[in-house]
């Protein structure tokens, strides 16, 4: 399967008409959305908190966060995002797929629309 890929518009949740859109990378490896710093920070979002995370290659690294709202293939969501350097790409990360209700098909690679668990 390749690289599964999707337009997304992140917006600053106090004042939505400031956002940035892009087409990010689907990442079912990581727990939460990347996106590069300059970005975030041109729609007026800043750091909240850091939080270590453990990268693909065993690094151990530090990264800043805060809460954005997360719209793409018609839904939206409120989630954890990453600063990531300024060059870095843009990764959609899993907890906005769940909590959109979306999952990766392995056969073709596409997102799918999957029922919510509610209890």
């Amino acid at each position: 399967m390749g690289e599964t890929h999707v337009n997304v518009t992140i917006r600053n949740p106090a004042e939505l008409h400031r956002c940035w859109e892009g087409s990010f990378l689907v990442d079912t490896g990581a727990t939460d959305t990347q996106v590069p710093r300059r970005h975030l920070e041109a729609i007026g979002l800043s750091p909240l908190d850091s939080r270590e995370y453990l990268l693909a290659d065993g690094r151990v690294e530090l990264c800043d966060r805060t809460v954005a709202r997360i719209e793409f293939e018609g839904t939206f969501s409120g989630s954890t995002v990453i600063f990531g350097e300024d060059e870095s790409i843009p990764l959609l990360g899993l907890t906005a797929l769940e909590s959109t209700g979306f999952d990766v098909d392995p056969v073709d690679g596409k997102l799918k629309q999957t029922r919510t668990l509610r209890r």
